[in-house]
């Protein structure tokens, strides 16, 4: 009986077999990198620069979001500053408030304020004056606290052309007569500048209002 035919691939000689199955074994790497791992690498490079564009995306939130805080605060800041302002120096004349200030200042003096008679307005350049002459009777002391807690009062009220006469003794006090003028202020709208002529177009200008010189 005829011994088997033996197949090509056992005819060939060991460094023939060893280079084939080289040969196979990089064939079947190349498979695997070409179907699993380029498209995991693709899948994986793709995450990366989702997760980059979405950081970036993030960031730049953070930083609108920042800039928003940032400006609801120096809102906060500049209406906290007007209304600090409006307490000082009211936009309107306030004259039942600047009278109960004055009332008020009289009933922690303890003095005896008998009348008082509003004067006309006078305007200044930025603000206008609220002058209103007062009378009053007390003890010195009294009457000096009296200038002292208008003073006090969150709104300027200047105390000034203070006339003491009619000493009467009272016990063991001396009683004096006085007056005053008490002025408040408040402040003025800002006047438009117009254009001038021949600029059509252009935007009128205003003046800003600054605060008259009476310290508290």
């Amino acid at each position: 009986m005829a011994p088997p035919a033996q197949s090509a691939l056992a005819k060939l000689p060991l460094a023939g077999k060893i280079g084939i199955g080289a040969a196979l074994s990089a064939l079947v790497v190349f498979v695997y990198w070409f179907i699993f791992y380029s498209d995991v690498a693709s899948k994986i490079a793709g995450a990366e620069q989702q997760k980059k564009t979405l950081n970036d995306a993030l960031a730049q939130q953070q930083q609108v979001q920042a800039t928003y805080f940032a400006d609801r605060g120096e809102l906060a800041l500049r209406e906290q500053r007007a209304h600090e302002l409006n307490k000082v120096l009211p936009p309107d004349a306030e004259e039942d408030a600047f009278l109960s200030s004055v009332q008020q200042a009289s009933n922690a003096a303890g003095i005896d304020l008998q009348g008082y008679t509003p004067k006309e307005e006078v305007p200044q350049a930025f603000y206008a004056k609220i002058p209103m002459h007062l009378d009053l009777k007390g003890r010195f002391h009294q009457i000096a606290k009296f200038a002292y807690e208008l003073g006090k009062v969150d709104r300027i009220i200047n105390v000034e052309n203070i006339e003491l006469s009619e000493p009467t003794i009272v016990g063991d006090e001396v009683i004096l007569k006085g007056k005053c003028l008490a002025t408040a202020f408040h402040a003025l709208a800002p006047k438009v500048v117009p254009a001038a002529p021949g600029t059509a177009g252009a935007t009128p200008t205003t003046t800003a209002t600054a605060a008259p010189g009476a310290t508290k």
